[in-house]
């Protein structure tokens, strides 16, 4: 699964993505038309505005991309200092998980998390369902 998300400019969107949340540009097409960018395993698609595709408006959001981090906090910080929003401070929960989450310059969500424990789903309500 390859996420897309549109941005009103790609270039500056690509920008900050590398910088910031540590990105790596794989490819472009056009200017500010599309870039793939990965991090560790996965791929993002940044698109251009337009072909049914829009930024986000306000503060509501349909989605959040969910970024696997080494350390939530340190990332927390960058994205401050980077121009971006905390939405949620860092904070612990009971599934292991240490997760915040940030909006980007253009208002796109990102969860960031890191596994502070392994915790099996019963211990804080889950269910793990056996593969069929």
């Amino acid at each position: 699964m390859i996420p897309e998300l549109a941005y009103p400019d790609v270039g500056a969107a690509v920008a900050w993505l590398v910088e910031v949340l540590g990105f790596t540009e794989r490819v472009r097409i056009g200017p500010g038309h599309r870039a793939q960018l990965t991090f560790g395993e996965g791929s993002l698609i940044v698109a251009d505005v337009g072909h049914g595709r829009m930024a986000p408006l306000g503060e509501d959001a349909s989605q959040s991309v969910m970024l696997r981090v080494t350390d939530v906090d340190s990332m927390c910080e960058r994205v401050r200092d980077g121009g971006g929003e905390i939405v949620r401070e860092p904070c612990d929960y009971a599934y292991g998980e240490r997760q915040c989450t940030v909006r980007d310059p253009a208002g796109h969500r990102w969860t960031l998390t890191q596994t502070v424990q392994d915790v099996e789903p019963e211990q804080w309500g889950g269910i793990t369902v056996e593969a069929r």
